[in-house]
Parts: structure tokens; C-alpha cells; sequence
């Protein structure tokens, strides 16, 4: 399975795909780190955590799947949301809980 499948089968099996700089219990980054707390902080308690360093195919493969340059990226239900930022912004005024309201990933 090439490597465009793979993320499609990842973002689409699953409610919640993070695709991040280490894992949720050891993030890599400062930005990882901040995505996994937003989820958190929002009631998520299972989700899928990619780490993007310990498959470079993946790495590289997720840039072009969302057309988005960095890492992490964030899909909820199958659909591309955005990095750290995004999601702060989307935190910060409630869309985001919503979305994942919406996956059935929080009540």
C-alpha cells in the first residue's frame, strides 16, 4: 500500500488522527506538545498519535496528502482541520469541540 493510502485508511478508519512529532506521553515539539493538551483539555481520551519520526514516509507523505507544510496536522472525521494554531484559534472559540462532538469523540 503506497503511502497517500496508508494516511487515507489512518484519517478515514479512525475519529481523531494526529500526526505529530513524537507521542502523546513524550511529544518532540513544542507545537505536538500543545496539540496533544488542546485535545485533552477538550475531553478527548482516545485518539490515534502518528509519529511522523519514526516513519519518514509518513513524514513527508502527510505534508502532501493535506497540502499543509508542518507537522502536526490534525483530521477529524476524515477531514485535513490544521496545526497547532488552528487549533488554539478553534479551541479558543468553541468550533473545535464541536467538531469532535460531532465525531463522537467527546460529550
Amino acid at each position: 500500500m503506497n503511502v497517500r493510502n496508508r494516511i487515507h485508511e489512518q484519517v478515514t478508519v479512525n475519529p481523531v488522527v494526529l500526526y505529530m512529532k513524537g507521542t502523546p506521553q513524550f511529544p518532540q515539539c513544542g507545537f505536538s506538545s500543545s496539540a496533544v493538551q488542546m485535545l485533552k483539555s477538550c475531553g478527548v481520551k482516545d485518539f490515534v498519535a502518528v509519529n511522523v519520526l519514526a516513519d519518514e514516509e509518513i513524514r513527508q507523505g502527510v505534508k502532501g496528502y493535506a497540502n499543509w507544510p508542518t507537522i502536526p496536522q490534525l483530521y477529524i472525521g476524515g477531514e485535513f482541520i490544521g496545526g497547532s494554531d488552528i487549533m488554539r484559534e478553534m479551541q479558543e472559540n468553541g468550533e473545535l469541540q464541536v467538531l469532535l462532538r460531532n465525531a463522537g469523540v467527546i460529550a
